[in-house]
């Protein structure tokens, strides 16, 4: 006994010094301190001690519970064992295994319950925030059609569920047999004794295996509700059919039923001694049933030969279950349909709200653009432009839709010998400033810029507070700022312009202790050694904004595409997050990833100052609700955002890719329909950059939403699944009230509606635009075709296509040369929309003419007859007062009456055109900007 207490004695100790050893060594303690002070610079202070305590009362919390079931249990049996007592001395050394147990309860069950205990509880460390989703989860106020719960059972309940269910298990397994292990023992000593084996002890094995059978229960219950997330038949839908209901959940109810059976049978031969035919029988029809629910030998018997000749009739109920979870997860039963009726007209300049709509239209390509701003405003080697936002904005009163992007800090691009210390942590410390152009541009014309140059400039009444970059979406060093050397804000005449720091960021290092901490988390002893700090000096780190909101609330899904915006108080991003799960009910998966998705938060991040400021967007979303009674100071309602950035909030692409995609399938909500795909849809194929790739959502500036003035939304085509015409269009608002609304225009199925190939093509095979691609690119130039834009307006569809020339050397500046507008069969390219728009109503106008001139239809005719019949009678009315017998028999007055306007020899009238004239360049200011 006292060997025993001396190797636990040792053991503890070297465990205590191992641990000292490692944190001071590897200087783990330092990520405690840092990450506190971190948090509380971004006014977090509370949130950090909130996840911190979490983490560590939950997840204790657990293996306080897991470490009280041992060691109650091995206190229990304790109680019962050592009660023989023999001289025997072949059972000597079981008696004195025997009596350590039951003397030494404190000191063997307590360390023992403990490693037991703690490897147990182990997931609960990594995954906490479970228990606290199941503590603190709100409904979701909608229940799944087949258990009838709320949905917030599954999104909070269920996963918490199936990990404590495993963990109870294996705790139940190892308890059963460690106690039966004991209790065994101490009847091979009572073997052959009179005194009988103590009734508690029976008492506590009984209890301890209806604990077990409880628990093993508690898991065919949780089996039953896995099967709403069954996969067997896809790709037709998602979740339980037929067989599943039928067959499968039936098999799990009758193993349940043969499992507590067998578990009766096992207790009462226990305690009496008898029925041990009982629990053969049980036993197999257990095994019979568990075989049943786990394989798919039945569930594809069945399939194969009862419901794959009616799958539609059986699995009907089914597939409705499908289509409305999946809408209802991916927030798609707010989406309206809308008829889209399509004309052709050769007076398309005439249309409301077209002079507005092509002073916005998108001809360039971001990531077109991104090389001309990288070769044009990057200026200074170590600035890049990392990527190209869109947005709106109000310029001189004019609402207009841009191109912008921030110039960020690059080192890579430094040259090696610059690359020193002080320059990387001193000196270049920041970017500076954004560029801006308008969406829309002319071709063979200089490009238009609102925002330029350094420091920024701008012709058009535009300006940019606190033009420095600290935070952004590159590579950051940590910098120290301000110090005495002097931070590189702008080049200037003589060489680089200066500039302290003085924002709110970072971590002041007001002492020496702070720059040791720092020194060694950063493992650089120039942080204590250098003398260029000053008192106000303050250590910025964690600069990429993407990494820094993952440090800070890991439990979001980002967006890939968070953007820039300037206002009055300066530059933010504002970064789109989502809140996702794959426990949806039914619900079909997205890529495999999740099958419940909102854009639940928007996240605002100064790009100066540093800060991280979180709002709800989504109000009714059941996760978010549940995170903001976790974290009740984090989240802050939309409305509290400032109303400069509340403006430019757009919906996010991803977002919207994600929930077209599930749409395309899932708007045919007739089961039968969609079982058999009649009218599934896709995203249509067109060439871009040379490639025929996917069209993916890009955002325009329409009056679909709002007739009255032009809106800022997002738009996706949709064409029939392996077909090259058009469906559809999806509209997602992005302003005002509009904001979030999806709006699907759905093309009359009757009617041939071009899609992008399509039109495509019909480019390819006009020769005089063939002919002038074929020449640039003869010349040495790389002719580009950009991403077409599709133009719904009024009652037609444009395409527009803009091309680009591109030097072949390594040295790109792509350059918009003109611009492709199809309407229908007919295409038109010109270096301008307004002129490309001209030739093309020029060429619509000759095409009706020549068609009805050919072939009249029956309506061309009745009017043309009512038209020359008016003129006539008219005429002849003039004649009769004049001459009130006419002679009928003069073949020229007969000619004028009966004038055939169809006749191919008559020439049209040429009288001046009450065409508008074609739209003027747009003047901005005082300099007028070029045409568009």
């Amino acid at each position: 006994m006292q060997n025993i207490k001396k190797w636990i004695l040792i053991l503890s100790g070297l465990i205590i010094v191992g641990g000292i050893f490692y944190l001071v060594f590897s200087f783990r303690f330092l990520d405690f301190f840092v990450d506190r002070w971190w948090y509380k610079s971004l006014g977090y202070e509370f949130y950090f001690w909130q996840r911190f305590l979490y983490k560590y009362l939950t997840s204790g919390g657990i293996t306080t519970l897991f470490f009280g079931i041992f060691f109650f249990n091995f206190w229990i049996a304790s109680r019962f064992l050592g009660h023989a007592s023999s001289s025997n001395t072949n059972q000597k050394s079981y008696r004195k295994l025997l009596e350590m147990f039951r003397s030494g309860s404190m000191k063997i069950y307590f360390p023992l319950s403990i490693i037991l205990a703690v490897p147990i509880a182990l997931p609960f460390y990594r995954e906490w925030e479970k228990g606290l989703l199941f503590l603190l989860g709100q409904p979701a106020g909608a229940q799944d059609p087949v258990f009838g719960h709320d949905i917030g059972f599954y999104l909070f309940s269920f996963p918490f569920f199936k990990l404590i269910q495993n963990e109870l298990l294996l705790i139940s397994l190892l308890l059963f047999i460690s106690i039966a292990l004991l209790y065994w023992i101490e009847k091979r000593i009572l073997a052959g004794k009179e005194q009988g084996f103590p009734a508690g002890a029976k008492i506590h094995v009984i209890l301890l295996l209806i604990f077990a059978v409880a628990i093993q229960v508690w898991g065919f219950i949780l089996q039953g509700y896995s099967l709403l997330y069954t996969t067997s038949h896809q790709p037709n839908f998602f979740g339980p059919g037929f067989s599943e209901m039928w067959i499968i959940l039936p098999l799990i109810v009758a193993s349940t039923i043969f499992f507590i059976a067998t578990a009766v049978s096992v207790i009462y031969y226990m305690a009496k001694g008898r029925g041990l035919s009982k629990i053969l029988i049980f036993g197999v029809l257990l095994l019979l049933s568990l075989l049943g629910s786990t394989s798919d030998l039945l569930p594809r018997l069945v399939e194969e030969n009862l419901i794959e000749a009616n799958a539609v009739a059986y699995e009907k109920p089914y597939i409705a279950n499908n289509i409305k979870a999946t809408l209802a997860a991916y927030d798609l039963n707010r989406i309206t349909k809308t008829r889209y009726d399509i004309e052709q007209t050769f007076h398309i300049i005439d249309t409301a709200g077209v002079r507005e709509i092509l002073r916005n239209i998108p001809v360039w390509d971001s990531t077109l653009l991104d090389d001309v701003y990288k070769q044009i405003q990057g200026i200074k080697p170590y600035y890049n432009f990392h990527s190209v936002d869109v947005g709106r904005y109000n310029v001189f009163g004019r609402y207009q839709q841009v191109y912008l992007a921030p110039r960020e800090l690059d080192l890579g691009n430094l040259p090696e010998s610059a690359r020193t210390w002080q320059s990387r942590h001193l000196q270049y410390t920041h970017g500076y400033g954004i560029v801006m152009t308008p969406a829309a541009q002319g071709g063979d014309e200089s490009m238009t810029w609102f925002l330029r140059d350094m420091p920024v400039r701008s012709e058009y009444g535009m300006q940019v507070v606190n033009p420095g970059i600290y935070y952004g979406l590159g590579h950051y060093d940590y910098a120290i700022v301000p110090n005495e050397e002097g931070e590189i804000d702008h080049p200037n005449d003589v060489s680089n312009a200066l500039v302290n720091y003085q924002g709110r960021g970072g971590i002041p290092l007001s002492s020496i202790f702070r720059k040791l901490l720092f020194g060694a988390y950063f493992q650089d002893r120039n942080i204590v050694s250098t003398t260029k700090t000053m008192e106000k000096s303050r250590i910025l780190f964690h600069r990429n904004i993407r990494e820094s909101i993952n440090m800070l609330t890991p439990f979001f899904h980002l967006d890939d595409d968070p953007y820039i915006v300037t206002t009055s108080k300066g530059l933010f991003w504002i970064q789109d997050a989502y809140t996702i799960s794959r426990l949806y009910p039914n619900a079909q998966p997205f890529k495999g990833e999740f099958n419940y998705i909102r854009n639940s938060v928007k996240i605002v991040v100064d790009a100066y100052h540093g800060s991280i400021d979180y709002y709800i967007a989504d109000k009714n979303d059941p996760i978010i609700l549940t995170y903001d009674r976790i974290y009740p100071n984090l989240l802050k309602p939309l409305d509290k955002m400032d109303a400069e950035l509340r403006q430019h909030i757009r919906y996010p692409r991803d977002l919207f890719e994600c929930q077209i995609a599930m749409y395309a399938d899932y708007h045919q909500q007739d089961p039968e329909m969609f079982y058999l795909h009649e009218d599934s849809w896709e995203m249509p194929k067109h060439s871009f950059q040379n490639q025929s790739v996917p069209m993916e959502p890009y955002y325009l500036t329409l009056n679909l939403l709002n007739p009255e003035r032009p809106e800022f939304l997002l738009l996706s085509p949709l064409s029939p699944i392996r077909r090259s015409n058009l469906s559809a269009l999806a509209i997602a608002g992005c302003d005002g009230d509009h904001y979030g609304r999806i709006s699907v225009y759905q093309f009359p199925k009757g009617i041939q509606v071009y899609g992008p190939s399509q039109i495509n093509t019909l480019i390819d095979q006009d020769t005089d635009i063939s002919q002038q691609l074929t020449l640039w690119s003869q010349v040495g130039s790389e002719v580009i075709r950009g991403r077409m834009i599709i133009l719904p307006i009024g009652n037609m569809v444009l395409y527009i296509q803009p091309v680009y020339l591109s030097s072949s050397t390594r040295l790109k500046i792509p350059e918009l040369k003109r611009l492709i507008v199809s309407q229908g069969e007919v295409v038109a390219m010109a270096a301008s929309l307004e002129e490309a728009i001209e030739i093309l109503e020029g060429k619509l106008e000759k095409r009706i003419e020549r068609q009805k001139s050919r072939f009249p239809t029956a309506s061309d005719k009745a009017s043309a007859k009512m038209g020359t019949q008016e003129p006539a009678k008219n005429q002849a009315e003039k004649k009769q007062n004049d001459d009130p017998d006419p002679d009928v028999s003069d073949p020229e007055q007969m000619e004028e009456m009966n004038t055939d306007p169809f006749a191919e020899d008559q020439e049209p009238d040429a009288g001046p055109s009450d065409r508008p004239e074609v739209l003027s360049d747009t003047p901005y200011g005082p300099d007028k900007m070029d045409s568009i």
